[in-house]
């Protein structure tokens, strides 16, 4: 993920704001943005997000985010890994490892946990078969 020079804060850090922008870039270029988001672009690795039945939102439930080192500005593109934790009836887990580019340093630890809700009644609704089984090859079983 792109690191911008807006991006530091007055320590020469990315800030924290920033981190939670970086985790969402690398979640949609994994698994899609969602339905009627802009202009076709990049092929995400799985088609998550944008293959929901229309009126379904994909929304964050929660984030954890563990600084473990500053990440510090560099003019290139910060390491993100991205995969899946748990997945349960209604929701899943989103594991991110962002490293720095040049030392290779973990730097920061987090999770976003999701849920697939119907934007007419806001319920949450349950994962279907054939999401469970798209996420499936993206699963890690130890998590951080």
């Amino acid at each position: 993920m792109p690191m911008r020079w807006g991006d530091m804060d007055a320590y020469g850090h990315i800030n924290n704001v920033e981190i939670v922008r970086m985790l969402e870039e690398a979640r949609i270029a994994a698994f899609g943005p969602p339905a009627g988001a802009g202009l076709p672009g990049i092929d995400p690795h799985v088609s998550l997000f944008n293959d929901v039945p229309q009126g379904t939102m994909a929304l964050v439930v929660d984030h954890r985010i563990r600084y473990v080192k500053t990440l510090e500005y560099r003019n290139v593109p910060a390491a993100v890994q991205v995969w899946v934790g748990a997945v349960k009836g209604a929701s899943f887990d989103i594991h991110y490892l962002v490293q720095d580019p040049v030392t290779g340093d973990d730097c920061v630890k987090a999770s976003s946990h999701l849920a697939f809700v119907d934007e007419a009644t806001g319920r949450v609704l349950r994962l279907t078969p054939e999401q469970k089984q798209l996420l499936e090859p993206f699963q890690e079983r130890k998590e951080h």
